[in-house]
């Protein structure tokens, strides 16, 4: 029996077609990561899930209850929200209890309840303050906290770490791994951003124009994408794409005198003399020394971009550009030509009309 399941949900405004069709089924103890741009429709299935929005078609199960039409009090929840919905004229702790309170706990037992939540956030020391004397980070703790001190079937997090700096989001971040890694709770988690999909998430759903391109592990997303888009929204530098046609076993880059072998993996569906989009990630790339095996790849380097822990070098086959990631003291120089090196296994093939990956079955 799934925690969580959302069949077939569609939601429309009028004329405009926002989810077209959704099904997830989570199983207990799960982490989904709703991962998409802005206007894709995670943030609109996870108010529907919530209660705060109704579904024009499908169901969604908590259990074995259908959980649509009820409100959203009623339906064994809790949602952490970007803006914190913090009530500024209460104490953290009962910012925290007042959910509680409202279902008529008893003040002994709401404090118990109250007291370990702030233990497990590490808050202790701030249940007397307010709001206003707290940071991003504690306020964002506080928030959770009054989630997680109702104990709820299933926790809804609508980009809860977008308020914060980058310092103070991965260290947000890993404290919610360690909590979900602790509680083993079932997690619905909207985001645009990709590190925290990859990091947090057990499963990622990649959402475009209200459906789902691809439903996940992180290790399924990011090693073998389904569609170009997402290929191209998951990882950082995004997947190289580059234009090619099907000779016999080989790949000719187009504007270029550059072949690459067939991968195995896609002899079965490529068509010869075909167009493809091939796509290798910046990663996979790396300077061939003498003797090095894999697949080679002459290109003319133009930009050298030094992050600290690697070299983002862009370069150019033909007329296409391909970026790599290199160790940082790479010795290289802008203008020269170098040959690249890959394994076959990190080569993708797309059809260019439909976006799909031509991996055979």
């Amino acid at each position: 029996m799934s925690a969580l399941e959302i069949r077939n949900i569609q939601k429309r405004y009028g004329d405009v077609e926002t989810l077209k069709g959704i099904d997830i089924a989570l199983e207990s103890g799960e982490f989904l990561v709703l991962l998409g741009s802005s206007g894709c429709g995670k943030s609109t299935l996870l108010n529907i899930i919530a209660g705060l929005a109704e579904p024009s078609g499908g169901d969604i199960l908590i259990g074995e209850r259908s959980i649509v039409g009820a409100h959203p009090k009623d339906r064994d929840i809790a949602m952490v929200f970007q803006s914190y919905a913090l009530y500024p004229n209460m104490s953290v702790a009962r910012n925290i209890g007042f959910g509680l309170e409202m279902r008529k706990v008893p003040p002994a037992e709401r404090e118990k309840a109250v007291r370990e939540t702030a233990r497990l956030l590490q808050i202790e020391n701030l249940l007397d303050r307010r709001p206003s004397q707290l940071s991003g980070g504690q306020r964002q703790r506080v928030a959770i906290g009054r989630a997680l001190v109702r104990n709820p079937r299933v926790f809804l997090f609508d980009e809860p770490l977008s308020n914060l700096d980058a310092k103070l989001r991965m260290e947000m971040r890993t404290e919610l791994k360690r909590l979900h890694q602790m509680l083993k709770t079932t997690v619905v988690y909207v985001t645009h951003d990709q590190i925290e999909a990859m990091t947090l998430a057990t499963r990622i759903a990649v959402m475009r124009d209200g459906r789902i391109e691809q439903l996940g592990t992180p290790a399924e997303i990011y090693d073998r994408p389904a569609t170009l888009y997402v290929a191209g929204f998951v990882g950082s530098p995004p997947m190289n794409i580059l234009d090619a046609e099907i000779g016999g076993d080989q790949l000719r880059i187009a504007g270029s005198d550059e072949l690459l072998p067939l991968p195995q993996d896609f002899k079965r569906t490529a068509v010869p003399g075909g167009r493809v989009k091939i796509g290798i990630r910046p990663e996979a790339l790396r300077l061939a020394n003498a003797g090095a095996s894999g697949v080679r790849l002459i290109a003319d380097v133009e930009v050298m971009e030094l992050t600290g822990p690697e070299l983002v070098t862009t370069a150019k086959v033909g007329e296409q550009r391909v970026t790599a990631c290199l160790p940082p003291r790479t010795p290289l120089i802008a203008g020269s030509t170098q040959v690249f090196s890959f394994e076959e296994a990190a080569l993708h093939l797309f059809d260019p009309e439909s976006g799909r990956s031509l991996r055979a079955p």
